[in-house]
């Protein structure tokens, strides 16, 4: 009897920053592992993380994820975790070295995209490899969404 992911409790987003794509030109995505204290999978657990401000860096040959917030829990206060401490990411080396190239080039970054718990419940991040959207991308993105919302209410209204 096969499950649906959606019914699934360990497989599901835990935070996503919907303003990325917004903001940014996504040329490029990857999922890396992230490195948690067992407060801090509980507490993504409940689903009450924010990556909206957060951002990823290459520092020492390692991926770090800074800027993430991931509230302390009530119960763990004693042993708890700081809520906007920085977090190494785990990626393999070649792929590190993917990243690296992609942001040396020029106003390119690395933006969280999602933090969700996978299949076997394990917590990853989804990033992307961006380049910032200047005020004009942005309100062409936004007329061009516009002008297919109409075109789809035309068809739906002439057939």
């Amino acid at each position: 009897m096969a499950q649906n992911k959606k019914s699934d409790p360990n497989s599901r987003v835990a935070a996503e920053n919907r303003k990325a794509r917004h903001n940014y030109f996504i040329e490029d995505d990857l999922e890396a592992g992230i490195m948690l204290a067992g407060s801090e999978v509980k507490s993504l657990r409940e689903g009450r993380a924010n990556i909206a401000e957060s951002y990823a860096t290459v520092e020492g040959g390692e991926l770090w994820l800074i800027n993430a917030y991931i509230p302390a829990l009530l119960q763990a206060q004693t042993w708890g975790h700081e809520e906007r401490r920085r977090r190494k990411l785990l990626v393999h080396k070649r792929q590190l070295a993917r990243l690296w190239q992609g942001i040396g080039r020029e106003g390119m970054t690395l933006v969280p995209l999602k933090l969700y718990f996978n299949e076997k419940g394990v917590a990853k991040l989804q990033l992307g490899v961006a380049k910032g959207k200047k005020l004009s991308d942005k309100r062409d993105t936004e007329k061009e969404r516009d002008w297919n919302r109409q075109k789809q209410r035309l068809l739906r209204d002439r057939g």
